[in-house]
């Protein structure tokens, strides 16, 4: 079983049709790069697999554990909070805008929910949020609050927040489009890390170096259906439908 499995997944608003049967394996420790247009379904389906959405169709397992609901004799039966809750703790998620609490330093932010949530005790939850704060570059920003951190510092604080909780899955929500063109670099410099180090990574993102470089699996996905998947060389390098060449040349033509 991967450790993400989603089968035929829907998802509407108001009658609008976002999702329209999505398919998608991600095994453990692969990076999955989603990309697309506006409007495609990419973070919504992402805000699915975690549960910040609800599915209205569809299965999604993630580590062999059926999200959202449980199954009995076939049908569905939606989990209660507490339980849902509880799934999510084992998925980090990295969003646009980084979320982090004003009122605390960046210690503080990253030490909350392992404290709050899974009642750690508060010095392991202090020796691992410095240790991760040393990882993402700012382990001299401790006492730091957000208003005090660049754009580029806060998003690497909200991936230390997301790795605190130790998950198995880490979710990435164009996490460098808030960030000024100069501070991208250092956001994505952290991500190549965590995949090198085995991370299980679902990144909906533009950066089509990061793509190329990083994604042992790109996906295109338009209208709410997945266009063309494979790896990073055949949908960025050779894309075979119409409309993945098309985005991709006006994501080119942007660039330059």
């Amino acid at each position: 079983m991967p450790l993400v499995h989603a089968v035929n997944v829907s998802k509407s608003f108001h009658h609008n049709e976002v999702l329209k049967g999505i398919d998608l394996d991600v095994d453990a420790g692969q990076v999955v790069c989603l990309l697309g247009p506006s409007g495609s379904g990419k973070t919504t389906f992402l805000r699915c697999i975690n549960q910040l959405e609800t599915i209205d169709g569809g299965r999604i397992w993630v580590d062999d554990d059926l999200m959202g609901y449980s199954d009995r004799d076939g049908k569905l039966y939606r989990l209660k909070d507490k339980e849902i809750a509880a799934q999510r703790r084992e998925i980090g998620m990295v969003f646009q805008r980084f979320n982090l609490f004003p009122h605390m330093t960046a210690l503080q932010n990253v030490i909350e929910a392992p404290v709050q949530v899974k009642g750690e005790s508060k010095k392991a939850a202090r020796d691992r949020a410095q240790s991760l704060l040393d990882r993402v570059g700012l382990g001299d920003r401790t006492a730091a609050y957000p208003a005090q951190l660049s754009g580029g510092q806060q998003q690497r604080v909200a991936i230390a927040r997301a790795l605190a909780m130790q998950p198995k899955l880490m979710l990435f929500d164009e996490p460098t489009s808030a960030l000024d063109p100069e501070l991208v670099g250092e956001v994505l410099s952290v991500m190549r890390e965590l995949a090198a180090d085995g991370m299980t990574m679902i990144v909906v993102t533009h950066e089509m170096s990061f793509a190329r470089e990083v994604a042992d699996t790109v996906v295109f996905m338009d209208g709410g259906v997945v266009v063309e998947a494979g790896p990073p060389a055949d949908v960025i390098g050779n894309p075979q439908h119409q409309r993945t060449k098309t985005f991709l040349s006006r994501l080119r033509s942007e660039h330059d």
